[in-house]
């Protein structure tokens, strides 16, 4: 769903997958962590900040879909874009398996049964066929909706929060909760914190939706502020009260906590926070009340995070195949519904279903945790290394801090840091956990293998450069104007493009991007404040927005920062893939002083673009 996200809306939405990891991440962490598992949240909250602040460089250098992939394709080549690409394969395809496996845990709270294998295993995969089989139809979610979710979860969990401070906090019983070397030990404590990255399940999010916001360059790096504030804050204070509630105790001769246990020996690994409610010292009807409002809550994020990981695996699918990293027919999509129903079944369908089976929910968490911390080192690295090759800092849109400059570079100190912590976490689950090691580590080999005979053998290109697919064929030929770019301007030729644009999109069920371009004077870096340009802008996209609604025709507006607007206008093109710019003419007659036939931009546009252009002459022209 292609709409205009501003900030809160963009957290929001983030905060709706980020957030729904507390529903089990909570389990899984204290069951290697014990009662350290507040300090290994806070821990993995600080490499959390860090990765936070890599995504945000990034993602507002560069708005398009793919997250560490896009970077490092940039930052280096087609080899280490594919490394990132597949981890993150991994880590959706294990944020599908573990959100699905936890939905009828928290329904449990109306049939038993839904608490023990093999039932939780059943319900999980039917929870991923259902979703899977929604996506194939193109069933749209309530973007609305999953906002409004998402604050009313978020307000939930603050108030557990609350509630649980004034009834079960205590101070004495966490320090008696640590036993330094022993529960835990220092072996599951290393663990731990990779594990513990696992609350912070869809840092993506924001990266895959910046293609989706009207100004990227201020829009992302706010909108990551505040999702790492708001899960940090969660994670800081809430395992504080579940650990008061449910302490480490001495259970069939074990130290360990019911945190950590599975429901068939008592314990709550498998809905702690159904757990926590049960054991906060609520009573009657309140308790009864608490319980069914948390599990049909918990049940419906988790569910919308399972859809959201569905999505994210056909999304890098299609990425992938549309670089030529993986087969072109990943990216097939289906005659009637126009969805991609191949990579949905393959990476969405088969592959989670598979992971179920056993219902090992640490192996599945350890899993995940290595793709991940794979991922993000990719990120911070590449990072890093855009530092270095672009040492003009007016270029660069948006930096984070905090940076240190030497010999002319302002090294990232959040990206370096993340990233010895990200891949020191990877070796620490790669040498410590053999199956997490055989299993992630071959996912990896697999695909580099196939990866790079596919390369040799049917694209015949370098596996190291960067090659995109042609236009498709079958269906997606009926989508050729799928996606309408057009620059917008004050004026009547601009109007006058919009307006055909509105109604080729009609015709054809296409949408529109509007973008327009601040272009930013060489003197002034590109991320200055320009508030009356930035007025201007706005004013323009909004009235493009409600001539599209007026045609019923979705639009998608977007505001860019650039020296000129030319190589803005073709650049977002790119990013979007567009099938089709339209442009607006104001040289009403040629004249042999004029260099360019149409106009500085236009001309440029029509030279550069790799897509279609057409140009709209108004009036008389």
């Amino acid at each position: 769903m292609e709409r205009v996200l501003g900030t809160p809306a963009l957290f929001a939405t983030a905060y709706g997958n980020v957030g729904s990891s507390i529903y089990y991440a909570l389990g899984l962490t204290a069951f290697y962590a014990l009662g350290l598992t507040p300090l290994v949240f806070v821990a993995a909250g600080i490499v959390f900040a860090a990765t936070a602040a890599t995504y945000a460089e990034g993602t507002a250098r560069f708005p398009e879909a793919g997250g560490s992939a896009s970077f490092a394709r940039h930052a280096f080549d087609e080899v280490v874009s594919f490394v990132a690409g597949w981890s993150q394969m991994l880590v959706y395809v294990v944020t599908v398996a573990v959100s699905a496996f936890f939905v009828p845990h928290y329904l449990s709270i109306f049939w038993e049964p839904l608490r023990t294998n093999p039932w939780d295993t059943v319900g999980g995969a039917i929870v991923i066929v259902v979703l899977v089989t929604l996506n194939i139809v193109g069933v749209q979610e309530a973007a609305k909706l999953s906002i409004s979710l998402a604050v009313v979860d978020f307000a939930t969990q603050v108030l557990l929060v609350i509630v649980g401070f004034a009834l079960v906090f205590s101070p004495e019983v966490l320090v008696e909760n640590v036993r330094w070397g022993v529960a835990p030990t220092w072996s599951n404590l290393a663990i731990a914190i990779p594990v513990a990255m696992l609350a912070y399940t869809g840092v993506e999010t924001v990266s895959n939706l910046a293609e989706e916001v009207r100004d990227p360059v201020r829009t992302v790096p706010a909108a990551y502020k505040l999702v790492a504030g708001a899960v940090f804050a969660i994670y800081f204070t809430l395992p504080l009260v579940a650990l008061s509630a449910l302490p480490v105790e001495t259970i069939d001769g074990e130290l360990t906590t019911l945190l950590a246990l599975p429901p068939e020996d008592g314990g709550y690994a498998n809905d702690p926070i159904l757990g926590v409610v049960q054991n906060l010292g609520l009573e009657g009807l309140t308790l009864d009340f608490a319980e069914i409002y948390v599990g049909i809550l918990a049940a419906t994020i988790l569910f919308i995070a399972t859809n959201a990981g569905v999505i994210g695996a056909s999304r890098i699918t299609y990425s992938m195949a549309s670089y030529r990293q993986l087969p072109e027919r990943l990216r097939t999509l289906h005659p009637r519904f126009k969805t991609p129903w191949l990579a949905l079944i393959l990476f969405a369908g088969i592959a989670p279903i598979l992971l179920l089976i056993p219902g090992d929910v640490n192996f599945i968490g350890t899993l995940y945790s290595l793709g991940a911390t794979l991922s993000f080192t990719v990120a911070h690295a590449a990072v890093v290394r855009l530092r270095m090759l672009d040492r003009d800092e007016s270029e660069v849109v948006f930096r984070a801090h905090p940076n240190v400059r030497v010999r002319g570079v302002s090294w990232p100190l959040f990206a370096i840091g993340g990233g010895i912590a990200t891949g020191a976490s990877f070796l620490v689950l790669v040498v410590q956990n053999a199956t997490t090691r055989w299993v992630g580590l071959g996912w990896m080999v697999v695909g580099l293998v196939a990866y790079a005979i596919y390369r040799r053998r049917f694209v015949r290109a370098r596996v190291r450069e960067v090659v995109k697919a042609p236009p498709a064929f079958g269906p997606e030929l009926a989508l050729e104007y799928r996606r309408i770019l057009v620059p917008i301007v004050a004026g009547k030729s601009s109007d006058e493009a919009l307006d055909l644009a509105c109604r080729l999109a009609a015709e054809r069920g296409s949408r529109i991007v509007a973008v327009t371009v601040i272009e930013m004077p060489l003197d002034r870096p590109l991320a200055d404040e320009v508030p009356e340009l930035e007025r201007l802008a706005n004013r323009e996209l909004d009235q493009a927005m409600a001539v599209a609604d007026s045609y019923g025709v979705p639009i998608v507006g977007r505001l860019e920062r650039a020296r000129a607007a030319g190589p803005a206008i073709v650049a977002e093109a790119e990013a979007r893939q567009a099938e089709i710019i339209v442009l607006g003419s104001q040289r009403s007659a040629l004249t042999g002083r004029q260099r360019a036939v149409f106009g500085k931009t236009v001309d440029y546009v029509l030279k550069n673009a790799r897509c279609r252009t057409m140009v709209v002459a108004s009036g008389a022209a």
